[in-house]
């Protein structure tokens, strides 16, 4: 069982990262900031699924890159692009409509235990 759990706590994580990443992408942020604030916000994402991730969105025009070597250490920042910050809308509504969606049916849920 605790397998089988794994699998559907990974599935229900990976889609919610992307929401999660996406949402901190509306003004540039580059690999270890993004971490950050997604800790902060009680979000842990691990640098060798942020970076996939990031890459993944880039090559799906969701997101965009530039280098800053204005400092010492160059860093790549990633923003969304005008077709990411759509997507990204669409996808926070998506999740607003279907949270209340399971909340409305978990909530029946315990009513049916409490019976």
């Amino acid at each position: 069982m605790s397998s089988l759990l794994d699998t559907f706590m990974t599935e229900l994580r990976r889609g919610t990262l992307t929401l999660a990443v996406l949402s901190q992408l509306r003004t540039p942020q580059y690999g270890y900031s993004l971490v950050q604030r997604l800790e902060h916000a009680g979000v842990a994402i691990e640098q060798s699924t942020l970076y996939p991730l990031l890459r993944r969105l880039e090559k799906q025009e969701l997101v965009t890159s530039s280098w800053d070597t204005t400092e010492s250490r160059p860093r790549k920042y990633y923003v969304l692009s005008d077709y990411g910050m759509e997507v990204y809308l669409q996808l926070k509504d998506e999740w607003t409509k279907m949270t209340l969606e399971l909340t409305s049916i978990l909530k029946g849920d315990e009513n049916l235990e409490s019976d």
